[in-house]
């Protein structure tokens, strides 16, 4: 567990290094090329990555947006083997955008129906 809260630690700091908060095409681009690594997935991957990247975004000294974490969370389970997706959507009232990491068409790590509530312009 300590190992992939670095990993994600480490992913939040390339994330803002790489600057791709500012750059919308070189982001999707970086998520969208990652690989998704050829070993079976465990069972309790996409719980410990979830925890990892929760503990990484409490420990990281920036306010760590959506985008950044589900990017991170992303690249993260495709390196365990999960063939995770990064998911972009937006809702037109009030106007709001969110991203977050879907696992077999589900969202992962988050507090309400994200599906419901946004929909979906992106996938990556």
């Amino acid at each position: 567990m300590n190992f992939l809260v670095l990993k994600a630690l480490l992913g939040l700091l390339a994330f803002d290094a790489r600057g791709l908060d500012r750059n919308f095409p070189k982001m999707h681009g970086f998520v969208s090329k990652w690989p998704v690594a050829q070993r079976k997935d465990s069972d309790q991957a996409v719980e410990l990555v979830c925890k990892a990247v929760n503990h990484a975004c409490v420990w990281y000294p920036k306010r760590v947006r959506c985008i950044q974490r589900s990017a991170v969370t992303t690249c993260l389970l495709r390196s365990c083997g999960v063939p995770a997706q990064m998911v972009m959507g937006a809702q037109v009232l009030p106007v709001k955008a969110h991203a977050w990491t879907e696992v077999n068409g589900r969202a992962i790590n988050e507090r309400r129906d994200v599906q419901r509530v946004y929909a979906v312009w992106e996938r990556c």
